[in-house]
């Protein structure tokens, strides 16, 4: 018998919050801890396949992963822990995977280690066995160690840690039923592991066996006392009231366990061994041991290996290079979704708008009134096809490429260029991630400044992700800036070449403003210092095209796109409402057009432009189409058939080259489309933050367009 998921690659993730009962789980519970980088994920998703679901632990805003798999015909329900460095509880992720090892009496705890680095690796597994015996170590990457010429004696570590030891390389499925093998058997009894006991020194080991003699049976039963003792000679203060929700402690017990913690305090003292440097004489025996267990068990026959990486991020991450380079590298990515979407949009336009001639057909031929075929067809249906046929093509190329940085290994090094500029911005580095991916999509990445741990931050993060265009946007800065920038140029070839830099100086635009409003909100709302983070630049890794593939079109490209088809449906009922039922002589939107017509003026645009922008909010795709829409008096969207074409309608409506300047500006800075505020509202759970989320971005876009429209009308170069 074997997995019987194994190898279904990456499954879709199904939210379903705050869903963490295991007790009513009939199955074996086996936890994955590991450090981050070490394909953790990978482990898990190579097992779980399409049986997995996610949510958040209770009470944190730290997301988790649970996945379902059978081994030999028991079921396994695999817990993807926050990767951590330790379980000092210095961070939520810290404190969950510490507290989940603790007290939700997993019957087998997986530590995933990098090959390539497993010394480091190492101080996370003793930590872990000091709480539980019952633990499996996967040294993962092996095809990677092998690759630089790293051995390591998986049966010397074995023997060494009292502990099983397997050597994986997940991303091809190699090791892993021997890896689900060691779990059955550790799990059921069959192996007993005995991990190593690290001896401090002899003047902690005394004060501990003087705590364990204090701490009862009704503890002893739930938490391993040896480490329970270690703990509170650490750090009582805290560390007690924390684990006194989780154990039921008397008072009485609470006192006498305090009493002979200060009498080990005051014996420590005496050999300068106060409370605040204890832990640097427990994580100082932690390192000494896993580095000597290193030393016997891995040998290099390369040790110039780590130089190609070096050298790589000599200049991937210098001051001088750094930023240059992963603006070229976005900038090419832009470049092939932008290039590549053109052709794949048209054809699915084309099959997508055939079929509403054969929707309009069966209408007919059902004898249905001719308002509901027009409701339904012309508005539903039609802004349907429009939002999927822009939208799905460039998501489809942009999100794979995107994956390819992060499976490469870049997405880290953007982070460390950029982390300065956050920091100085009183946000956190890890913002920079959660930015890029908001050029995909803001939705998605509203959802990854999960990876912030800083509730603060993260609002901050969510707040500003929409200074960023989505993909959703560039149809309108494309038009634009080619039309009217470009235009400009005498030749085809400087014409694309203008228009390109003119949209890359609006991305720099949107850093630019992300930083001045993290900054503001800091100062303001959100008041707060930046918090430090350690950021560890992987390893650069060979990308697994099929496994990206997989992820980028499930987990992101369509996820984010049902999400948008929802929203979109019912807007496009509204916006053919609104374009086909007149009060008076004129329709709707030719009076709402109207009303906004002064504050379209003052902003540089005209009523009509506004009026569009507030119709796009399911979904900014369909912003210009409106814009033709109300021009043209069509009562339903459509689209003119070149860029010559719209650049007459729009001029025969009184823009200018400044129009076409405040528009971009505007759809680089308004409210966030309908898809990301649902999805900022299912993020934060706070409508307060959802309308924060939308008003500050639109205010800074008026503030913005207002002053560059009067300040070119004052100097008399509009």
């Amino acid at each position: 018998m074997g997995l019987t998921n194994k190898s279904t690659g990456i499954g879709l993730l199904i939210d379903e919050t705050n869903k963490n009962d295991f007790t009513t789980w009939e199955g074996t519970i086996v936890a994955l801890a590991g450090n981050p980088n070490t394909g953790k994920s990978t482990v898990f998703n190579s097992l779980t396949g399409l049986k997995q679901h996610t949510g958040n632990w209770p009470g944190k805003t730290v997301s988790n992963a649970k996945g379902e798999y059978e081994y030999n015909g028991e079921k396994f329900l695999l817990v993807d822990l926050p990767g951590t460095y330790s379980l000092s509880a210095n961070s939520v992720e810290e404190e969950v995977a510490r507290d989940f090892i603790c007290f939700e009496n997993p019957k087998a705890t997986i530590v995933v280690a990098d090959a390539t680095c497993l010394e480091r690796n190492l101080n996370l597994v003793l930590q872990i066995t000091e709480i539980t015996n019952n633990v499996i170590l996967c040294v993962n990457l092996m095809d990677e160690a092998r690759r630089k010429k790293i051995d390591i004696d998986i049966e010397m570590l074995s023997n060494i840690l009292g502990i099983p030891v397997v050597g994986t390389s997940a991303r091809d499925g190699i090791g892993l039923d021997k890896l689900m093998d060691k779990v059955q058997k550790v799990s059921n009894g069959s192996i007993r592991p005995r991990p190593y006991r690290i001896d401090y020194p002899k003047e902690i080991e005394d004060a501990i066996s003087l705590i364990e003699s204090s701490i009862s049976t009704s503890i002893t039963d739930k938490i391993n006392a040896r480490w329970f003792a270690l703990r509170l000679i650490e750090d009582f203060h805290n560390f007690m009231p924390h684990f006194m929700q989780y154990m039921d402690i008397s008072k009485d017990e609470v006192k006498i366990i305090e009493e002979k913690v200060e009498m080990v305090w005051d014996d420590l003292a005496k050999f300068n061994l106060t409370p605040n440097n204890i832990r640097d004489e427990i994580v100082g025996s932690i390192v000494m041991v896993a580095e000597e267990t290193a030393n016997q068990v891995v040998s290099i026959k390369d040790e110039g290996y780590k130089d190609i990486d070096k050298k790589i991020d000599d200049i991937l991450t210098s001051k001088k290079f750094g930023i240059p380079i992963m603006i070229g590298m976005l900038a090419i990515i832009f470049w092939i979704t932008i290039e590549g979407a053109n052709y794949p949009s048209e054809m699915l336009a084309k099959l997508l708008f055939g079929i509403e001639d054969k929707l309009s057909t069966f209408f007919i031929n059902i004898g249905s009134p001719k308002w509901l075929h027009d409701i339904i067809v012309l508005g539903m249906y039609r802004t349907l096809a429009w939002v999927i046929s822009v939208m799905l093509p460039p998501m489809a190329i942009f999100f794979p490429l995107f994956t390819f940085l992060e499976d490469l290994g870049y997405l880290p090094r953007i982070a460390f260029n950029l982390d300065n500029f956050f920091k100085k911005a009183c946000a956190h580095g890890k913002q920079a991630l959660t930015m890029c991916m908001g050029f995909g999509c803001n939705a998605a990445g509203i959802v990854a400044c999960r990876i912030i741990d800083s509730p603060r931050e993260r609002l901050i993060a969510t707040i500003t992700n929409n200074f960023v265009p989505c993909n959703g946007r560039f149809p309108i800065l494309i038009a634009m800036s080619s039309i009217f920038i470009g235009g400009m140029a005498a030749s085809r070839a400087m014409s694309s070449l203008i228009a390109t830099i003119t949209i890359m100086c609006i991305i720099i635009l949107g850093v630019i403003i992300t930083l001045l409003i993290s900054k503001i909100l800091s100062k303001t709302i959100l008041k707060g210092l930046p918090s430090s983070f350690t950021l560890e630049l992987p390893p650069y890794r060979k990308p697994q095209i099929g496994r990206i593939l997989v992820r980028s079109i499930l987990d992101r490209t369509l996820f984010v796109l049902g999400r948008a088809v929802a929203v979109a449906a019912p807007a496009g009922i509204i916006i053919w409402i609104m374009a086909n039922v007149n009060i008076g002589n004129a329709n709707i939107l030719d009076h709402c057009a109207n009303f906004l017509n002064p504050l379209g003026h003052l902003m540089g645009m005209d009523g009509y432009i506004l009026m569009a922008f507030i119709l796009g909010l399911p979904a900014n795709e369909i912003v210009i189409p409106i814009i033709i829409m109300s021009y043209m008096s069509s009562g339903y969207m459509m689209e003119l058939e070149s860029l010559d074409a719209l650049r007459n309608l729009l001029v025969a409506n009184g823009w200018t080259w400044l129009t076409a300047v405040c528009v971009m500006l505007f759809s680089l800075m308004h409210f966030p489309c309908g898809t990301t505020l649902w999805t900022i509202k299912k993020e934060t759970g706070s409508r307060k933050w959802t309308f924060v989320s939308f008003l500050v971005p639109t205010v800074t876009g008026m503030a913005i367009c207002i002053v560059v429209a009067q300040l070119f009308r004052l100097l008399g170069i509009a």
